[in-house]
């Protein structure tokens, strides 16, 4: 992507960074600055959940240890509020465990402390250029599953489904196209973005998280299906409604 492309995202992006080391929190959005971004901060959960519903931020850097309320309360409030921004963890808990719960809650990114700038801000420049749901896309139902792209928000028999923005993209790519088998680079390319360096594993991972979302049985699916060899396809559950 050229410089120009990117600052025509950066320009119109803010991000916000909810962080209680002051050197860092700063550092960070002085960086994102001269990155092109305008950055808002937050030292603590309380007045970051405040900013993040009030600011509307195009994307949230979130830091899990913070002093009132952990990164992850606040990652479930947002989306059991239907908030679907964004958010890339930045955590000095960089374990698999804790890698893996900060994803299930809905968490689009993950990065352990201490990390590389150049990465960091490359992983937030490709989550900013994710193609987005137009909101003119009609509502899908998918045997008990009713996804709305204009909320975009999943249900399930009437009770929403906590789901991160990339998850959500993954499901509504597959339900735009029943029994239409989407290969692995399809799938990375259209939900991630093509300047995305994943690999065929992201896509398992997350099809992974979906099915333990929305499945019945999440060990015997009835909805996501895989293509050996090729990827996933969604199909209408035998399931009753």
């Amino acid at each position: 992507m050229n410089n120009h492309a990117t600052h025509h995202i950066a320009e119109k992006s803010v991000i916000l960074i909810v962080e209680d080391n002051l050197s860092l929190r700063d550092g960070l959005a002085l960086n994102l600055r001269l990155h092109g971004y305008q950055a808002l901060v937050a030292a603590d959960g309380e007045s970051g959940l405040r900013l993040a519903f009030e600011k509307r931020p195009h994307l949230i850097v979130l830091d899990i240890m913070l002093p009132d309320m952990s990164g992850l309360e606040i990652l479930q409030q947002l989306r059991r509020h239907g908030e679907q921004t964004p958010v890339l963890i930045l955590s000095a808990r960089g374990s698999t465990p804790d890698k893996v719960d900060g994803l299930n809650l809905g968490a689009d990114d993950y990065m352990a402390k201490p990390f590389d700038l150049p990465e960091l801000l490359a992983r937030i420049d490709a989550m900013l250029r994710r193609p987005r749901i137009q909101e003119k896309q009609p509502d899908i139902n998918v045997g008990r599953i009713a996804i709305d792209p204009s909320t975009r928000r999943v249900r399930i028999r009437g009770k929403t489904i906590d789901m991160s923005a990339r998850e959500f993209d993954l499901l509504y790519l597959l339900a735009s196209a029943p029994g239409k088998a989407f290969t692995r680079d399809a799938i990375l390319e259209r939900v991630w973005g093509w300047e995305y360096e994943g690999t065929a594993r992201t896509v398992d991972n997350f099809v992974a998280n979906l099915r333990k979302k929305i499945e019945p049985d999440s060990s015997k699916p009835t909805y996501i299906h895989t293509v050996p060899r090729i990827g996933y396809r969604l199909e209408i559950g035998n399931d009753s409604c």
